[in-house]
């Protein structure tokens, strides 16, 4: 079940809330992850399920955190964004419908090319040491 708007308001941050559901970018270098490098994985703030490995997190220099890939082809969707007079490729989260952020072909070549450039408000950090206890062992061969 979803849930409502009114409930997310009350449960996320203001930021966390903007990105995620009006679709808002947070600003570049200060943000949560752009520089965070532990290992772990990132999940989707509004429900909890796995998008990124830090595995596959690098610094693409453009001040928000930036992955190669997901850490599952089924954890997020794309869609065209047409917004702001530019034509880009959106990522939103495949269960909530939260934005993500966006993926662009600038990446590393030797890692499939793409950049998923994601707000941190987006996102929260599961630390390797925690994802047991957090429920999320399976994922631990994905780092």
């Amino acid at each position: 079940m979803k849930e409502s708007k009114e409930d997310l308001k009350k449960r996320l941050t203001e930021m966390q809330y903007k990105v995620t559901q009006e679709n808002a970018t947070e600003p570049p270098f200060q943000n949560e992850y752009y520089d965070h490098f532990e290992e772990g994985i990132y999940v989707d703030i509004v429900t909890g399920r796995p998008l990124f490995s830090s595995k596959d997190k690098y610094d693409a220099g453009c001040g928000w955190p930036s992955f190669t890939r997901p850490i599952d082809n089924h954890c997020v969707r794309q869609k065209p964004d047409y917004s702001h007079n530019m034509v880009r490729t959106e990522v939103r989260s495949a269960d909530s419908d939260a934005h993500l952020g966006h993926v662009f072909n600038d990446g590393p070549l030797e890692k499939g090319g793409l950049r998923y450039c994601i707000n941190s408000a987006a996102l929260r950090f599961i630390p390797k040491d925690k994802m047991e206890e957090e429920g999320y062992g399976e994922y631990i061969d994905k780092l």
